[in-house]
């Protein structure tokens, strides 16, 4: 049975209740969740209680540490930044001791995996991968088969051949024996790949498959409005950009 892969909540209540519906209605050994369940949205509290409930590892992003004072908020773009300070106004100080235990990466054995929000090389540095050449550089940084990883917003999978040569798959791939991945899992909260649905990654020895998963858009966009959250990240919801 497949993992499932979740990423890059940023406190979407309704897109992650319905990428967690979707989950539960397959079989899978479970969900692992790879970092920033807060920043952007309008419900941190709940995401990371919901977060808690359902996933067998758990990872901080860079949200997670900026609003709990681990990572310097002035790293941000001001939208990213006002977000922060919204809420580090409005999380519970339980939540908060809870987000700063999260680990930026896990190992897991089963499967010969790396679990990281951001980059292998320097993951509290929160580097981007983006390109071939940076795939290039974080291959050397993990010695495991497949490496998941997050923080982009854009789903990926990257597979380098035993010659070196790299091959980019968009929505699904057959995974070889012999070969060696970077995958990104993509956003449940804030897709930036022009389609605003939610997205996951259903992950097993043989197969990595993006899962696309309509929500209650609206509802987000209008408790971020009460909020008083930048109008840029309401209205990009819309465009998944």
């Amino acid at each position: 049975m497949p993992y499932a892969v979740i990423s890059d909540v940023h406190g979407n209540l309704e897109a992650l209740e319905a990428v967690l519906d979707d989950i539960r209605r397959r079989k899978t050994e479970g969900t692992i969740f790879l970092g920033d369940a807060v920043g952007y949205g309008p419900n941190p509290n709940e995401c990371v209680e919901l977060l808690k409930e359902s996933c067998k590892i758990i990872l901080a992003g860079n949200h997670d540490r900026a609003t709990v004072g681990l990572t310097d908020v002035e790293y941000f773009n001001e939208y990213a930044k006002a977000a922060i300070l919204w809420t580090r106004e409005v999380l519970t100080a339980k939540n908060r001791k809870y987000l700063e235990t999260l680990p930026v990466s896990k190992k897991m054995r089963k499967g010969n995996m790396l679990f990281v929000h951001s980059t292998p090389k320097e993951p509290e540095e929160w580097h981007y991968l983006l390109t071939l050449w940076d795939a290039e550089i974080n291959f050397h940084y993990f010695d495991e088969r497949i490496c998941v990883l997050g923080h982009s917003h854009l789903p990926f999978v990257i597979e380098r051949l035993p010659s070196g040569e790299m091959v980019t798959h968009k929505t699904k791939a057959a995974l070889g024996q012999g070969e060696r991945y970077i995958i990104n899992a993509g956003s449940v909260g804030q897709p930036r790949d022009r389609d605003p649905r939610a997205c996951y990654l259903l992950l097993d020895r043989d197969q990595a498959e993006f899962v696309r998963v309509e929500y209650k858009r609206e509802e987000t966009q209008r408790k971020m409005h009460e909020a008083g959250l930048p109008l840029p990240l309401i209205e990009r919801l819309s465009r998944g950009t």
